[in-house]
C-alpha cells in the first residue's frame, strides 16, 4: 500500500510541475511582449523563483524530497556573481533558483520553444547558449547590471561522476565582466534525472540533496588557469563529500 501511494504521489507531482509551468509560461509569454525589460525581467525571475520554491515545498511536504539549501541564503543579497555549480541532475537549477530569485540562467535553445518553460525564460531574460559570442556579451551585460548568472561549467549533466571536464565559457564570461566566480557543490544520493534517466521512471524516495558553497575565484587569471583551478577544486571537494 505504501509503495502504491508513493508511486501515485510521484506521478501526481510531475503533473503538478507541468501545470504550474504552463500556468506561468502562457501569461509570461504575453507579458514579455507587453512590458519593458526593466519591469518584465525582474517580474519573470521572481515568478520562476517563487514557482520553484512552492514546488519544492510540495515535494518536501509529500515526503518526496529532503534538501538543505540554506547555504545559498548567504548569496541572496550579494552583487554580481557567476554561480558555477556541478550538474548531477535536472533538478539543480530548480534548487538554486528557488533560493536566488535574481539569478539569470544560461539555457539550451530548446527551452525557449518549450510550451511549459519558454514563456517564463523569455520574460526573465534568460540567455540562450546556442551562439558563444552573443552568449558571452549578453552574460557580461547582465553581470555589469549587478545580476547573478547561473551557468553549469560542465555544459550538460554529469555523465561520469563526480564531475565531467568543464568548459571555459564561464571563465570567459567572468573575465569579460570582471566578476568573481562562486562555486556551488551539489550533493545528492539519487540517480534521478541524471543524464540518461527517463523523467517518468520513479526512483527510490525520498530524494536527498545538500548544497554547499565552495571556493570563490577571482576572474583576473587567464580563462585556462581559472578553468583548471576550478575543476580541480570541484573535483576534490565532491570526492571528499559525504552523501547527504
Amino acid at each position: 500500500m505504501r509503495r502504491w501511494a508513493e508511486g501515485l504521489t510521484f506521478y501526481l507531482m510531475l503533473v503538478i510541475f507541468a501545470l504550474l509551468s504552463l500556468a506561468w509560461s502562457l501569461p509570461a509569454a504575453l507579458l514579455h511582449r507587453l512590458l519593458p525589460e526593466r519591469w518584465g525581467q525582474p517580474l519573470g525571475r521572481k515568478g520562476i523563483s517563487n514557482g520553484f520554491r512552492f514546488y519544492l515545498w510540495l515535494m518536501r511536504t509529500t515526503g518526496m524530497l529532503r534538501c538543505d539549501l540554506s547555504a545559498l541564503d548567504a548569496l541572496r543579497d550579494e552583487g554580481r556573481l557567476v554561480l558555477a555549480p556541478n550538474h548531477p541532475s535536472l533538478l539543480d537549477a530548480v534548487l538554486i533558483v528557488s533560493r536566488l530569485p535574481r539569478a539569470i540562467c544560461i539555457t539550451k535553445p530548446a527551452i525557449w520553444d518549450n510550451p511549459l518553460l519558454g514563456g517564463g525564460a523569455r520574460l526573465a531574460g534568460y540567455i540562450r547558449n546556442d551562439s558563444v559570442r552573443p552568449m558571452i556579451r549578453s552574460s557580461a551585460a547582465a553581470l555589469a547590471g549587478g545580476q547573478q548568472l547561473l551557468i553549469f561549467p560542465e555544459g550538460t549533466r554529469t555523465a561520469h561522476p563526480p564531475l565531467d571536464p568543464i568548459t571555459r565559457s564561464f571563465a570567459l564570461i567572468a573575465r569579460e565582466a570582471g566578476a568573481p566566480v562562486q562555486t556551488i557543490l551539489i550533493e545528492c544520493d539519487s540517480p534521478y534525472l541524471r543524464k540518461g534517466w527517463p523523467v517518468l521512471r520513479k526512483p527510490a524516495l525520498p530524494l536527498r540533496y545538500r548544497l554547499r558553497l565552495g571556493r570563490r575565484f577571482d576572474s583576473d587569471e587567464s580563462a585556462a588557469t581559472l578553468s583548471r583551478d576550478m575543476e580541480a577544486h570541484l573535483r576534490d571537494s565532491l570526492r571528499s563529500a559525504e552523501t547527504p
